[in-house]
């Protein structure tokens, strides 16, 4: 199954179970009146969104590449991404808003064992959705499904920390229900700002990580020929990368020869998954016999 496939089948469970937590918790945040419950409710909504968008972005990002996109659609991934960074910042932000002037009003919430159900069944979603788009993220290298994996795991945590203020108002206490609101809220906003600086640098075509820069090296050394390495960069195309660079060779070699090394080498730095296409420059140099 490829990437796009993969994503398509996260991002519909991702919108069904989040459809069907969106509802609970909405009915917990009206009957409650729970400042917390409704930041959860808005936290779910917002999860359908990015899993719309995941279907979007990686359905552009799967074309391959023509005479108008020479490199393809890769970077549509992240052009989405950055788009439901920003819904979650503007989401985030209000509900860190209302969380706080909650503080200032006359304590309106009515405890109900509604949110007790409320709260164990969105952690046992969420944990077993985590798990599944987790797995899935690793087997593709897609940054859409990665962020939906995470947004998974801070929603488990997050209402874990929902179910903590609703056994306070059990017993009278509400303002915690306000410091999970505030808590859920800079959550969202941490994580948006988190997933925005991520595509952030890769639509800005920030370089592949030296590590990998070391591994190309440590390939183009394998072959003898090469006498010397110049200019090695890189730019992003999607999840993976095109890697130029020059190598120098024996002046006295052929046409032939020397592209015919450059062509080996090209061969061998494809066989690392984050590249999608190597290209070498050949220079011939003098050799001092």
């Amino acid at each position: 199954m490829d990437r796009y496939k993969i994503a398509k089948k996260v991002s519909i469970l991702g919108i069904l179970g989040n459809f069907f937590l969106l509802i609970i918790k909405f009915i917990g945040a009206i009957i409650s009146n729970s400042q917390g419950m409704l930041a959860d409710a808005f936290n779910s909504a917002g999860d359908i969104f990015s899993s719309v968008m995941t279907i979007i972005g990686n359905k552009i990002s799967a074309k391959p590449r023509d005479d108008v996109h020479n490199l393809g659609y890769g970077k549509a991934e992240y052009f989405y991404s950055v788009l439901i960074a920003i819904s979650m910042f503007l989401v985030g932000f209000k509900l860190f808003l209302d969380s706080f002037l909650a503080f200032f009003k006359p304590a309106t919430y009515y405890f109900t064992n509604w949110l007790f159900v409320v709260c164990l069944v969105t952690i046992a979603v969420k944990i077993g959705m985590y798990f599944y788009t987790n797995l899935k993220g690793k087997e593709t290298h897609n940054l859409l499904i990665k962020a939906n994996a995470l947004d998974h795991r801070n929603d488990a945590v997050l209402t874990l920390g929902n179910l903590i203020a609703v056994c306070f108002a059990a017993v009278q206490i509400f303002w915690v229900d306000h410091l999970i609101g505030l808590i859920i809220s800079a959550w969202i906003l941490g994580t948006a700002i988190k997933i925005f600086l991520e595509c952030y640098n890769v639509l800005m075509d920030r370089s592949i990580d030296e590590e990998t820069i070391q591994e190309v090296i440590k390939i183009v050394k394998q072959h003898p020929e090469v006498i010397k390495i110049n200019h090695v960069n890189s730019t992003p195309v999607g999840y993976q990368y095109q890697v130029n660079l020059t190598i120098f060779v024996d002046g006295t070699l052929s046409t032939f020869e020397s592209h015919e090394i450059a062509n080996n080498i090209e061969k061998d730095l494809m066989k690392l998954d984050i590249i999608s296409l190597a290209v070498i420059h050949v220079n011939p140099m003098h050799i001092k016999k």
